[in-house]
């Protein structure tokens, strides 16, 4: 009797110690981020862009106006806090076209005209939506936000409240594997999308 009793309190105690070692793991592994649990490791990976220092990324864009579509082909280059520089690929008529921004002036080069023009105190384009860090700054400001997992991607998305009505809604989607954004989009106050990014490359330090 005594050695049923003794053999028992050892496995009450062993299931006692390994359910509170999954507990541990299982709660240090996850946090709940709205209505999705996202894992260390995902995290790991937001803070890594919401921290960035600088990027570099070739994207393809399409823009939807009310009465057409353009698409491009881009490379950028970012260091914070705020200098830019962004070149066109194609269409071919404005291929090599350069921006460059200070975080004071705005510089606009056009190579094949050999034409610079430069705009003093230019303050738009930390609100680009074309730009990695503009939604960045929108992630960071709105608390209308949240963050999900669908299948090997995070998506992060928020609600620009106080911008204009083609640019409301921002959603980032973020490769679980490489950590790196894959595409973005940009929709207006109908949640009708007028801007598509897709990163063809990109490198975050």
């Amino acid at each position: 009797m005594q050695k049923n009793i003794k053999i028992l309190s050892i496995f009450l105690i062993g299931s006692i110690i390994i359910s509170f070692f999954i507990f541990f793991i299982f709660c240090d592994k996850t946090k709940e981020n709205g209505n999705t649990i996202i894992s260390r490791s995902e995290e790991e990976i937001i803070q890594n862009i919401l921290n960035m220092n600088q990027y570099i990324a070739e994207i393809e864009v399409e823009v939807q106006s009310n009465k057409n579509e353009n698409q491009y082909k881009l490379k950028q280059t970012y260091k914070k806090p705020n200098i830019e520089k962004q070149e066109v690929i194609e269409p071919e008529y404005i291929a090599g076209v350069i921006t460059e921004y200070d975080g004071q002036n705005l510089r606009l080069i056009h190579q094949k005209l050999n034409l610079t023009t430069l705009y003093e105190n230019y303050s738009y384009m930390v609100s680009n939506d074309l730009w990695l860090n503009s939604f960045v700054i929108d992630y960071q400001t709105y608390e209308n936000k949240k963050s999900s997992t669908e299948q090997e991607e995070i998506i992060l998305e928020v609600k620009n409240e106080t911008g204009n009505k083609y640019s409301v809604y921002k959603k980032l989607y973020i490769n679980k594997k490489t950590g790196k954004p894959t595409k973005l989009i940009v929709q207006d106050i109908n949640q009708n999308i007028r801007v598509y990014i897709s990163y063809t490359k990109i490198e975050i330090s």
